[in-house]
């Protein structure tokens, strides 16, 4: 039996490690950091390895808002949306991660995008 992503991902730890590297990328990211101002980057930090650790076949731990419910009346445009699936690129390669694994989570995201750029 393969590995889940959450285990080829690096477990909790390697995941808490990519969502600390990608919120601090998104928070210096000139098309998306103003959604973050204000923030609290701790919570950012812990609800987005969450999402990760839930969504990669890890340990159910994401308790946050749906992605439709999460992102309602942001109208996100398709430069912020690429922006965010551009730094978790960057995150993972920050920590290592190979190209397969890169290529899921892009996958993943992705599949996403309707839900996130909802009116």
């Amino acid at each position: 039996m393969s590995a889940t992503l959450f285990e080829r991902l690096g477990g909790e730890n390697g995941i808490k490690a990519i969502a600390n590297d990608l919120v601090e990328l998104h928070v210096k990211n000139p098309i998306i950091g103003p959604r973050f101002a204000g923030s609290d980057k701790a919570a950012v930090k812990q609800t987005v390895a969450e999402f990760f650790i839930t969504g990669s076949g890890g340990p159910e731990v994401y308790k946050g808002e749906d992605m439709v419910t999460a992102h309602k009346h942001m109208n996100i445009n398709g430069d912020e949306f690429v922006a965010a699936l551009d730094d978790a690129m960057v995150a993972l390669d920050k920590n290592g991660i190979g190209e397969p694994e890169k290529q899921e989570t892009l996958a993943i995201l992705f599949s996403m995008r309707g839900e996130v750029m909802h009116q």
